[in-house]
């Protein structure tokens, strides 16, 4: 059995190093411990893995079902779930899911769907020299520290998610660009989620938030929508809460996408080259 000892991130309140080769996890003895593990620590790096696509898929089923139900134009073929994330442009097409080099966008994975992701899992294969990290917010923590007034007032809010909202400003924020818009979910309708949730396994709090994908608190006016929705982001996204992750090849970083938000950090795609495996859980 791999032992899993992971190790706390310094001054960060979550996230933990794990060093431990997943291209020999045994998910039958490995998976429970794996999943206890992020369920405490909400953020897991693994550097230094050498894996495959096959590798890849059989990690992620440690933490739960794979979610087969991706962007087919970004599928990888034969291997149900696994996406292509990237900035590198083959003959006048783009290899992978790109929203522009300027991409910033605080988020949970698949919030305009009725079924929120679980966990999802990144593996770096090709590491820009610059740019291109990617930054956690501890929204568990984040919501905790609330003062007790606000929690009240929050406790019962719902949120309208939608993806047609979220293309429509990645639209505006990259200069035409969004894979959003033009996605084959383009035209999923609108979701409410609540504003606080429950994790079902810990029962810790968390904010689900959204920098573009939020239209509206349902029930609020548009200016006492969006001016709470904005004071909770910037609450959570504040330094005390937030870690970034500078990628090396090699690392695969698994995420609670119910107790964190996340977000891509710029990078020069005429410069930095970057490519990443994404497979996500129910």
């Amino acid at each position: 059995m791999m032992p899993i000892t992971p190790r706390p991130l310094d001054n960060t309140g979550f996230g933990a190093i794990v060093d431990a080769d997943l291209a020999v996890v045994e998910a039958g003895h490995t998976a429970p411990a794996l999943l206890q593990a992020l369920h405490r620590h909400r953020l897991l790096i693994f550097p230094c893995q050498h894996l495959n696509h096959a590798d890849l898929l059989a990690a992620a089923r440690c933490f739960g079902a794979v979610d087969t139900g991706v962007d087919r134009r970004y599928a990888v073929g034969g291997f149900p779930g696994l996406t292509t994330i990237s900035n590198i442009v083959e003959h006048g097409t783009h290899v992978g899911i790109y929203d522009g080099d300027d991409e910033e966008e605080w988020h949970a994975d698949n919030s305009f769907k009725p079924q929120l992701t679980r966990a999802t899992m990144l593996y770096s294969v090709i590491t820009p020299e610059q740019g291109g990290q990617t930054r956690f917010a501890d929204a568990t923590r984040a919501y905790a520290n609330l003062p007790a007034d606000l929690k009240q007032r929050i406790e019962d809010l719902r949120a309208v998610h939608s993806i047609q909202h979220l293309g429509a400003l990645q639209r505006q924020a990259s200069g035409g660009q969004s894979s959003a818009a033009a996605g084959t979910l383009a035209s999923d309708p609108e979701v409410e989620h609540p504003l606080v949730l429950q994790h079902p396994a810990t029962g810790a709090r968390s904010l689900l938030l959204g920098s573009m994908v939020i239209r509206h608190i349902a029930g609020l006016s548009d200016e006492e929508s969006g001016a709470l929705l904005a004071g909770l982001l910037e609450h959570t996204t504040s330094a005390q809460y937030v870690h970034t992750h500078r990628w090396s090849q090699g690392d695969l970083v698994i995420w609670d996408n119910l107790a964190t938000l996340h977000t891509a950090s710029p990078c020069d795609s005429s410069r930095h080259h970057r490519l990443l495996y994404r497979a996500s859980v129910h």
